[in-house]
């Protein structure tokens, strides 16, 4: 089963995608509101896979997957986006991350981003 941390400001989504995750027998092992939380939270927590925001308090989502790639350029980080963020997106594949999915969340296209991502 593999280890999830979500991070997201929204209580909402991060209840959502963990719903999603949990009834997909993957195991949310930690949750977080903002990229220097995501940070911080990564490392204490080592995770399999990460479902990161985009635009967040404190630290955005593209600063994080930097500053999680820099710690570990292994990490597998998705990005979670709202439409009409494609330029955020790809600044974020760019650093780093692995795909992205968008919201509001579509449970097969959520399970089908970590399955591929943890290949």
């Amino acid at each position: 089963m593999a280890k999830v941390l979500i991070v997201d400001d929204a209580k909402f989504m991060r209840m959502t995608l963990s719903n999603i995750l949990k009834k997909a027998n993957y195991e949310v092992v930690g949750e977080g509101e903002n990229g220097k939380e995501a940070v911080e939270l990564y490392r204490t927590l080592q995770p399999d896979i990460v479902t990161l925001d985009i635009t967040m308090p404190v630290m955005n989502g593209i600063e994080a997957v930097k500053a999680i790639k820099q710690m570990d350029p292994q990490a597998k980080i998705i990005m979670c986006s709202a439409m009409g963020q494609q330029k955020m997106v790809v600044e974020a594949i760019e650093a780093g991350a692995v795909d992205f999915i968008v919201k509001p969340f579509e449970e097969s296209r959520v399970i089908e981003a970590l399955s591929r991502a943890l290949m």
